[in-house]
């Protein structure tokens, strides 16, 4: 998959395709998350206004608010579109800027290697504990955590990259 600031007909480094690749998947799966959330708690507010509330759903909401969030900032770290403050990196040299973008991307990395790390402690120590309402396994809702840890972790990664190829900061 040929890269925005690759010259013609050259093809970008396999780091992209994937990062480009997750994140498509991420966008869609974003979508469906969002939906379903909408749709569990209309549900919620219907059935408890009008009929016998549904026990599991403010849980799966709540839930599913977490895994969006985690979704939503992996999404916002593949577009850049993170909150930056950017006045006294617009005023460097583009050498020093391509420093401090880098410095930036691996202290984003550092960031989510931990939340990967401990993501994977949390879900193998919880993973016997069942959720109340659901009876699912917290297993696999820490599951979230390292997957989507690792997902940020390669958009940065691809950020480093874009970096030095000439591509942003």
């Amino acid at each position: 998959m040929p890269s925005s600031n690759a010259p013609k007909g050259a093809r970008a480094p396999f780091i992209h395709a994937i990062s480009d690749r997750l994140n498509l998947w991420s966008e869609m799966a974003l979508f469906g998350l969002m939906l379903l959330m909408v749709l569990v708690t209309v549900a919620q507010v219907v059935f408890r206004f009008f009929f016998d509330a549904l026990t599991w759903s403010e849980e799966l909401s709540c839930f599913l608010l977490v895994l969006v969030s985690l979704v939503g900032s992996a999404v916002a770290f593949k577009r850049g579109s993170h909150i930056a403050v950017s006045f006294l990196s617009d005023k460097l040299p583009q050498g020093a800027r391509k420093v401090l973008a880098t410095f930036i991307y691996i202290t984003g990395l550092s960031f989510f290697a931990v939340v990967v790390y401990y993501g994977a402690i949390m879900m193998k120590a919880e993973s016997g504990q069942l959720t109340p309402a659901m009876q699912i396994s917290m297993g696999w809702i820490y599951l979230m955590y390292p997957v989507v840890g690792g997902i940020t972790g390669l958009h940065l990664i691809d950020g480093i990259v874009k970096t030095w190829e000439g591509g942003r900061p």
